[in-house]
């Protein structure tokens, strides 16, 4: 299908239109107490943790400060849906399931609780999400679990039959679906950059532009060689998630690369529809992401004026721009008034999923990191990164059940997935096969 661009058409987020992460100086201290490697949401709010603490951070990126993820998602903030599932009791057994799944919900009442108290302005809501059904069989796994969910967040969830469905969606193309109420909305241009001014303003050093070329022991601490000189550090945490494999294979820290996919996620924003249009494909405007295996996310702008769309549009190297047709012809399946609307913004920014699919914090070779967000990472990068500070301070004052898990990885698998199209098409058609057989 064709996709219409609207003039000025823009392959970077919409997001950075009123946030574009802004340039900071690329001068390192001399030495620092503990060494951040990221300048995302993990690196920012452990950075925060620590300065409240009372010790020192800085916080490194190779590119801007906030130029990853964190200004590029869709601005889902989550509270543990993904965590709460059959697969992890399975594997766990049902008292330690449970443990890992109240660590992971406990993220999003974090997160409420960081932006209120540091008066972070990033048009944060707490909307709940409509999770529609992909097939029936979708539909009853979800009313299974739904109780689950709700104990875990400790918010309310409740089932809405395909009859109501356009009670939460402007559209027939599933059959009913959950809705949940631990989620909220939130402009992750705005969280970034507020997240870094609270780092800052609590003592935080923020260096841009500055890639890890060696991490190393340094007597009862540690060197980082960078492209713009050394910093010597007393702990580090690797904070890098989505982006932890450096360009040609080089990876100060390959042990973590070996432990992540990295997956490109894409998105694109229509033009201004106005409010009215908006509100009759989003009736509560609701976050909402449904339960293919190739999943679909999808929102009203943070203005109600917009519809951003987001997926896996590709499993293999592509540009915002080439996948953005994809993109639109998923949403004018969903929402066919949609067609011939134009496009103002396409872009995409990595993710990272583990092998067990859990979120990791923990020490290696003395090294500390955090990462594993499974897609999903606004609240769980923000809570993670905590966490690590809290670890790395001896300040925890209670075990949390993510840290130190056992941290798997794939045989031969170099942080460079190979594997992803193979999988991504054998996850298309069974989500083919699946609709097919509804």
């Amino acid at each position: 299908m064709t996709m219409p661009r609207a003039p000025g058409f823009k392959e970077s987020p919409y997001w950075w239109e009123a946030a574009e992460p802004p340039a900071r100086a690329a001068t390192l201290p001399e030495r620092t107490e503990v060494a951040i490697v990221g300048g995302g949401y993990a690196g920012l709010s452990a950075a925060l943790t620590l300065r409240r603490l009372g010790h020192q951070a800085t916080v490194i990126d190779a590119e801007r400060i906030g130029w990853g993820a964190s200004s590029r998602n869709g601005g889902m903030v989550s509270g543990g849906l993904k965590v709460a599932s059959d697969a992890l009791s399975n594997q766990h057994g049902k008292d330690r399931a449970r443990a890992l799944a109240e660590a992971a919900a406990a993220s999003f009442p974090f997160i409420e609780e960081l932006i209120a108290r540091e008066g972070i302005d990033c048009d944060y809501v707490r909307c709940g999400r409509f999770l529609p059904a992909w097939t029936p069989r979708h539909y009853a796994a979800m009313e299974a679990k739904a109780p689950a969910i709700a104990e875990v967040t400790g918010l309310p969830t409740r089932m809405l039959p395909r009859a109501r469905q356009r009670e939460e969606l402007g559209s027939d193309h599933y059959h009913g679906g959950m809705v949940a109420e631990a989620t909220g909305s939130i402009h992750p241009g705005k969280y970034a950059r507020g997240l870094a001014a609270a780092a800052e303003a609590a003592g935080a050093v923020l260096v841009d532009a500055t890639r890890i070329e060696t991490i190393a022991r340094h007597g009862d601490g540690f060197r980082l060689r960078t492209a713009n000189g050394e910093i010597a550090a007393d702990q580090v945490l690797m904070a890098t998630n989505g982006y932890s494999l450096g360009p040609g294979g080089a990876s100060p820290m390959k042990w973590l690369a070996q432990r992540l996919v990295p997956l490109g996620s894409y998105i694109i924003a229509t033009e201004p529809l106005g409010r009215e249009r908006v509100r009759a494909l989003f009736p509560n405007l609701r976050m909402i992401a449904d339960t293919k295996r190739v999943l679909n996310y999808f929102r009203p702008s943070p203005d109600g004026e917009r519809v951003l769309w987001g997926g896996r549009a590709s499993f293999s190297a592509q540009t915002a721009a080439e996948a953005a047709p994809t993109l639109y012809a998923t949403m004018t399946e969903v929402f066919p008034e949609l067609r011939g609307v134009a496009v103002t913004h396409a872009w995409t920014g990595n993710v990272a999923f583990t092998f067990d699919l859990l979120p990791h914090i923990g020490v290696h070779d003395g090294v500390h990191y955090a990462a594993g967000c499974q897609g999903s990472g606004v609240a769980m990068a923000s809570w993670l990164g905590h966490n690590a500070a809290l670890m790395i301070a001896g300040a925890a004052n209670q075990s949390f059940a993510l840290a130190n898990l056992p941290f798997p990885t794939m045989p031969l698998y170099s942080g460079k997935p190979w594997f992803l199209p193979v999988v991504g098409g054998y996850y298309r058609l069974r989500d083919r096969i699946d609709r097919a057989a509804a």
